[in-house]
Parts: C-alpha cells; structure tokens; sequence
C-alpha cells in the first residue's frame, strides 16, 4: 500500500502518504497519488485533505531509488515525471485540498503541499528539535526547475523567494508561518483536526461559484506546475548527472545513514 483513503463526514476524503519510513516519493507512491487525487471528485468528494507520517510529512523523493537507476535517462525521466503528474493533480483538482502536516517537509514533500489550497503545520513535541519545511534542493545538489520555483514565488515573492531557494533554507514551523508558506500552525498530532475545521464553513457555501473562483484563482499556479517547459526534465536530468550533483546527494545519503 503506497496511500490509504479514509471517509470523514460532509464528503471529505483524506487521501494519507503510505510507505514507512519517511513516505519517500518513488514512481508508485507519486502515481497512486495522482490517482487518488484524480478520483476523489467522482467518489463524492467535496474536498480532500493529503496527510503523510508523524514525525514526517515526507521526506521526498526517493534518493536512493533515483541513485539506483544511474545512468538510465528513461528511468530517470518516467519518475520525475510521475512526481509532477502528482503535483499537478493536486494543482488542479476541482475539490479545495488541504495538507495536514504533522512532521517534517523537505523538497518534493514540500512541492507538493505548495500545491495545495491550505497547509496546516504542526509544532514538534521537542521546541529544541522543531520540524522544518523548505526547498533545499540546492543543499543536497538538486536544481530547483522553474515550475518549482514559481510555487514559492507566489507566496513569499520573487526575491525571498531567490534567497530560500539559492540558500536551500530548511523552515521551522513559525518561521513558515510569518512568511505565508503555512497557513496555521497546530500542536503535534492535530494537523488532521485541524484541516477538517478548515473545510467545513467552506462546504457550507455555494458550490458552483467556489470551485469556479478556485479554477480562476488557481489557473497561474496549475500552469506553471503542469507546462513542460517550465518543468524542462531534460535539463534537470543533465543536472542530475553531474558529478557534484551526484557527489551532494550521496553526501546527503552518508549523512542520513549517521
């Protein structure tokens, strides 16, 4: 199982990230994403909420996986697109989308909650350990695409967002917060609660004009994540292979295997 759906009242489908440890994002955990995402407005719902592990939200993609195909540009280029087909099925689902999340979000965990309409962000239990939400693409050796880029683009504007996303900045919770890129901040284990409390006045509105300001709303952010120029896969891939690129993420890798 690489995700659960969970029933809550008022039409309210929770679609929960399912691959212990860290809900790494490998090509079947990103595709039945997609799909469930895709499904859930003819299932009955009227909104979702995308929920990942305690502790972490999602550690994002699948390094070591990625690793593993070395050279093979077809593997390669098949699981970075399964990631931003997740992502834009988030971007453009008819249905609101809010993230609960209740641990750490790095990278592409991170991408794809910037996707969403609404992000709840839990406090760790430990003040001296808080959880942290970023782009830190560069810091582990990744190139940020364009499309990726925009995301934060629109919530904290073009120069911080340049400074977050050169610097490869890792996010507490509250400093989340003051910058836009959390909605609200819960204590830890609440994230789902919370989401749900969201929803419900909205639920309680005129549905037809809802979904069609959100469609209008939203249409910069769905094309900027959807348009495979602006994705340009070909020149991460180049990236991908380079030799300080390849040397950061298995730097990364000794560091987390410490």
């Amino acid at each position: 199982m690489t995700t659960e759906t969970i029933h809550h009242v008022g039409d309210i489908i929770e679609i929960r990230l399912v691959r212990p440890p860290v809900n790494a994002l490998d090509p079947d955990l990103c595709n039945a994403v997609r799909d469930a995402v895709e499904a859930a407005p003819g299932n009955g719902a009227r909104a979702i909420v995308l929920s990942g592990g305690h502790g972490v939200f999602s550690a994002g993609l699948d390094v070591p996986y990625l690793l593993g195909l070395g050279d093979d540009r077809s593997g390669l280029m098949a699981a970075w697109s399964a990631f931003f087909g997740a992502c834009g099925a988030i971007a453009r689902s008819p249905v609101p989308i809010v993230a609960a999340i209740d641990g750490h979000n790095p990278a592409g965990g991170c991408v794809l909650t910037l996707c969403c309409d609404y992000r709840i962000m839990a406090r760790a239990p430990d003040d001296a350990k808080p959880f942290r939400i970023g782009l830190n693409e560069v810091a582990v050796g990744l190139v940020a695409p364009e499309a990726v880029q925009y995301l934060m683009q629109r919530i904290v504007g073009y120069q911080r967002s340049e400074r977050l996303l050169a610097d490869g900045t890792m996010l507490t919770t509250d400093e989340a917060r003051a910058l836009g890129i959390v909605d609200e901040v819960c204590a830890f284990g609440d994230a789902m609660q919370h989401a749900l409390a969201w929803l419900q006045p909205r639920l309680k509105l005129p549905q037809t004009p809802l979904r069609a300001t959100r469609e209008i709303a939203r249409a910069d952010l769905i094309a900027a994540i959807t348009d495979p120029k602006r994705i340009n896969l070909d020149l991460f891939i180049d990236c991908w292979s380079m030799p300080d690129t390849q040397a950061g993420l298995r730097a990364m890798l000794a560091r987390i295997g410490k």
